[in-house]
């Protein structure tokens, strides 16, 4: 059940009630795409900087360990020992990823497996069913997530493709909520606008895909190359047409910035695998923007990442310490930035969440980008 709170603006405060607990949103999802936060990051260290979903991929767990192992072992939040929310992707973004792996048909798709070249088949049905064995709290509709840029006649037969496909995965999904071995007879079902760059192809899924009466409904195929100025566009078209009733969920994004700008229209849901990757890189986000922990001018430097940071890495080491663990190739240097990275992440939404119920979303977002601009210097 999605509640809203308060509004400011189009920016919403909200609360989303699951078998696995209750999300409050705005929200970021950390990505955990195997079953793990890349990192050497456990459910433990989650809980304890305040990540209230996890993300898992559903082509990744597919092809190992499997999602027959999975279910045997009881789901993913007991394969994983996580308690809370976790939303699994369909495997339609493969669709867009392994494009020189793969061939569509109205059955499905058929990829080459990244790792060993087999053959796997999904379609819709499949997708629900290797989900269904996840047990995850919330399952994508499996989708076709075109380039932005494709020609208009291929959008246009990709997207009714998707809402075909969407209607087979909840037909599916009604079937295996009802087995009785199944791991979660509650898994929710969120939908997929897609339609490029084109405002009106997008407008006119939107309208498709609301009939259904989902749970959810994302925005897919953005930050996949267009500008950020066409992201924006596309969210300040699509939104309006989307359920207000219902949570929003712009996938795959992004950036700090990104997020401030989708909270304005109207977004309650984020994922992306940035603070993650860049923190495994040496680079930290901060209120100044991003840093690059490996540069020379920290080998002696005593700070915290950043000041008045309430992470385990800023709690209790410095600059100098960290710079030097990502030199020698330690291990615990990528863990402690992605702890570090994750928090400001998950501490950047609560800030968002109080900022909107105090009415001074805009004042707010308009801060936290000027400070962004500072690029992380002192």
């Amino acid at each position: 059940m999605y509640k809203i709170l308060c509004k400011d603006g189009a920016a919403k405060r909200a609360e989303f009630t699951t078998v696995h607990g209750t999300v409050q949103t705005p929200v970021f999802m950390n990505v955990g795409t195997a079953a793990a936060i890349k990192g050497g990051v456990s459910s433990i260290d989650l809980a304890g900087i305040d990540t209230q979903i996890e993300l898992c991929n559903t082509y990744h767990l597919h092809v190992r360990p499997g999602d027959q192992v999975v279910k045997q072992m009881g789901g993913l939040q007991k394969f994983m020992n996580w308690q809370k929310p976790i939303l699994t992707d369909s495997g339609g973004f493969q669709v867009f990823s392994l494009a020189k792996l793969r061939k569509i048909k109205e059955e499905g798709v058929t990829f080459n497996c990244h790792l060993d070249g087999h053959r796997i088949f999904m379609g819709p049905e499949e997708s629900m069913q290797i989900q269904s064995n996840l047990g995850s709290t919330i399952a994508m509709a499996f989708d076709e997530c075109p380039p932005s840029k494709a020609e208009r006649s291929y959008i246009e037969q990709s997207v009714a493709r998707t809402t075909r496909w969407l209607k087979r995965c909840k037909d599916e999904m009604n079937r295996l909520n009802g087995l009785e071995d199944t791991v979660n007879p509650h898994q929710m079902l969120f939908g997929i606008n897609q339609g490029g760059v084109i405002p009106e192809v997008r407008i006119e899924h939107a309208k498709q895909i609301r009939e259904l009466d989902l749970d959810g409904y994302a925005v897919g195929g953005l930050a996949v190359g267009e500008s950020h100025e066409e992201m924006y566009n596309v969210l300040d078209h699509v939104v309006p047409f989307l359920p207000e009733d219902k949570p929003v969920y712009l996938m795959g994004v992004g950036t700090p910035a990104n997020i401030l700008e989708a909270v304005s229209r109207g977004v309650d849901f984020f994922d992306c695998v940035y603070p993650t990757r860049n923190g495994r890189h040496g680079h930290a986000y901060t209120n100044r923007g991003r840093m690059n922990l490996k540069n020379e001018k920290y080998k002696l430097d005593p700070r915290p990442i950043e000041e008045r940071c309430g992470c385990p890495a800023c709690r209790n080491h410095s600059r100098a310490y960290i710079r030097h663990l990502l030199a020698a190739g330690e291990m615990l240097g990528c863990r402690l930035m992605v702890l570090h990275n994750l928090y400001f992440y998950n501490t950047m939404m609560q800030e968002i969440r109080d900022a909107i119920e105090k009415g001074c979303y805009e004042e707010y977002k308009k801060n936290k980008l000027e400070g962004f601009l500072r690029n992380g210097e002192d």
